[in-house]
């Protein structure tokens, strides 16, 4: 499931709290790393199942429409084709997803006024409306209507962003990723098909690849701040940005150790991170270390590429 950006960032969080915590037992960052990737999983299910929670809202105002005294002509034939959603349906029919929840606690019940609002949003869009009034009723109707509410009701919700920043400080991170993967499995989904669920990893070298940058990294701390020393004039490395450092020895660990991934792919992927999690100067620091160094040890001999496409790379 999750991408090799994705483990960057974890590896990236794991290594730079470990360093800084003074801890460098790598049994327990190897236990936090496998943690904090399992939590991306936790958030697709919890994140899935929100269209679930969002039908109890619609079926709860439909049945207080109902028993009103004097309810309102929509009120009395309401258009219940949300609730009857095909897609929300297989959803209410996947013991995966459910017993997955369930498992784990994940549920929305103390959450239903961010529900509310979610589905209150929503159903004021035009998409929603367009699609409540159509006067064809789709399966591929269905599925788009939820693409849109991923897409468009979930991005940059405060309220909803610390939720999850509550429930899982490993989430933070993990929801831009989480909503593209949910859109595009519902984008590939058939009528007759059911859910295919994702594993932590798309396959298995994610995984090895996951643990080995950590554990070289980790276990070549020191040294790989030596060696950076050494390409850094006039400046103490203590001095410089911490983000920094770990994203620059990580940059070593990746170059040295994968001998498949392209020197630029390693360099450009530390650099994009360094906008995100170090200072507003970081992007051009990281970059132009980063070559350095891997140059410098590439001329040594102690980096190697290999495989069709990677000879001569750094050309």
């Amino acid at each position: 499931m999750i991408s090799r950006r994705l483990i960057r960032v974890k590896v990236f969080k794991v290594l730079f709290s470990r360093i800084n915590s003074g801890s460098d037992s790598l049994t327990g960052a190897v236990d936090d790393l496998l943690n904090s990737c399992s939590k991306t999983l936790d958030l697709y299910f919890f994140i899935l199942s929100l269209p679930l929670a969002m039908r109890k809202i619609a079926e709860s105002k439909i049945e207080t429409g109902l028993k009103k005294y004097q309810p309102t002509p929509e009120e009395v034939a309401p258009n219940r084709r949300f609730l009857e959603n095909r897609i929300i349906e297989k959803l209410d029919s996947d013991d995966v997803l459910l017993k997955y929840c369930e498992k784990r606690g994940l549920n929305w019940n103390d959450y239903a006024p961010l529900v509310k609002k979610l589905y209150t949003s929503m159903s004021a869009q035009d998409y929603f409306l367009d699609y409540m009034s159509a006067q064809e009723n789709t399966f591929e109707d269905d599925r788009n209507l939820l693409i849109r509410f991923f897409e468009e009701e979930l991005d940059e919700n405060e309220e909803l962003n610390a939720i999850l920043e509550d429930l899982s400080l490993y989430w933070i991170d993990d929801l831009e990723f989480v909503i593209n993967v949910i859109t595009k499995k519902l984008g590939s989904l058939k009528a007759k098909s059911k859910f295919v669920h994702p594993d932590v990893f798309l396959k298995e070298d994610d995984r090895e690849y996951a643990f080995k940058l950590l554990e070289t990294a980790l276990i070549n701390y020191n040294k790989y701040v030596e060696i950076m020393a050494g390409y850094i004039h006039n400046w103490d490395p203590e001095r410089l940005a911490a983000t920094d450092t770990s994203l620059i020895v990580l940059g070593i660990a990746e170059a040295v150790t994968f001998h498949d991934i392209p020197v630029k792919v390693t360099i450009n992927e530390y650099v994009e991170l360094s906008k995100y999690y170090s200072t507003p100067n970081s992007k051009v620091f990281v970059n132009g270390i980063l070559d350095k160094i891997i140059a410098g040890l590439t001329a040594e001999g102690k980096i190697e590429k290999k495989g069709r496409g990677l000879v001569g790379s750094l050309e």
